[in-house]
């Protein structure tokens, strides 16, 4: 079979949710794929790269390339896209709560104490091909999320969040909104981090990956046990988010891959078959897993390797 064709079938596979690559035929209607081979891919990001897993089908996080409490899925959408590729050589940096910062500097303090080596020391002159998903955590949007979390939202009982107060207010209080200021200062930081790529790895594609459709417009307490105005709100900072990277990318000499446009339909508010990202209950049913809330489960990483093989092929 040819590399074309091989490619075709290993991207059909990955598209499906499959975690293995065989040599079967193209879906008919399938894009051409490029016919380029990739030799050497190295992975850089957050924990929505390393679509953060305490244990899985899989087992374990994976600890070939970081410390176990970077959390990295065995089926994480980069390694089914080094499956999909056949690279020879693949190394995946990614943990979880990284910033831009960890690229350049070790990333001390993991919950076990772990530590995770400067992102970029996985780089060399003869990668190929990179993928980066970097930014929600330099913005603050990670954590703000996980602040809006609320067991008892609309009751008027004036406590504070997570027993009754709205993240949103105290995020925009005094008519300054925290997230969209900390948003636009991350971005020039991403756009050095992708400029700093291309000098470590002058050879390397560049992929920017941004965060797939985590947040629905509206909430769905006591579902998801958050008030319904605060999802609201995340549902726009995360739109804000997608757009910095967006524009990131494009100053920064990187190419896009749009995750978001794809899932949607797969928030956190769809039932266990159907969404793509945990709730706060951290059993996932989508497939067997203890998961951190609020990340990409295994049929989430299986969207985002979808998207970046298909960027790959154009």
């Amino acid at each position: 079979m040819s590399r074309t064709r091989r490619f075709t079938a290993a991207f059909a596979l990955v598209a499906s949710g499959a975690l293995t690559v065989s040599s079967m035929a193209a879906p008919a209607g399938a894009a051409k794929p490029s016919p380029t081979v990739y030799k050497e891919y190295v992975s850089l990001g957050d924990s929505w790269t390393a679509d953060v897993v305490i244990l899985n089908a899989q087992g374990l996080p994976a600890t070939e390339f970081a410390p176990i409490d970077c959390a990295q899925s065995r089926v994480n959408y980069p390694r089914l896209v080094a499956a999909a590729l056949k690279v020879k050589t693949f190394r995946d940096a990614s943990c979880g709560s990284a910033t831009t910062q960890h690229f350049t500097q070790p990333q001390t303090g993991l919950p076990i104490g772990g530590t995770n080596p400067p992102q970029f020391d996985r780089l060399s002159k003869t990668t190929d091909l990179v993928t980066v998903g970097i930014g929600g955590n330099d913005a603050g949007v990670a954590s703000a999320a996980m602040g809006c979390l609320n067991l008892l939202p609309n009751l008027g009982l004036g406590l504070p969040s997570p027993l009754g107060g709205s993240c949103k207010d105290k995020l925009t209080a005094g008519g300054k909104d925290q997230l969209t200021t900390q948003i636009l200062a991350a971005e020039p930081k991403v756009v050095a981090a992708l400029k700093a790529i291309h000098k470590k790895s002058p050879k390397a594609r560049i992929l920017a990956v941004n965060y797939l459709a985590a947040v629905p417009k509206t909430g769905c307490y006591p579902y998801v046990q958050a008030d319904n105005a605060d999802i609201a709100y995340l549902y726009v900072k995360f739109n804000e988010l997608n757009a910095m990277v967006k524009r990131a990318a494009k100053k920064g000499g990187a190419e896009l891959v749009d995750t978001y446009t794809p899932t949607i339909g797969h928030d956190v508010c769809q039932l266990p078959h159907v969404r793509y990202v945990e709730g706060v209950i951290p059993l996932s049913l989508n497939a067997p897993a203890l998961s951190i809330p609020l990340h990409p489960n295994s049929s989430g990483a299986a969207a985002q390797a979808k998207a970046v093989l298909a960027q790959i092929q154009k």
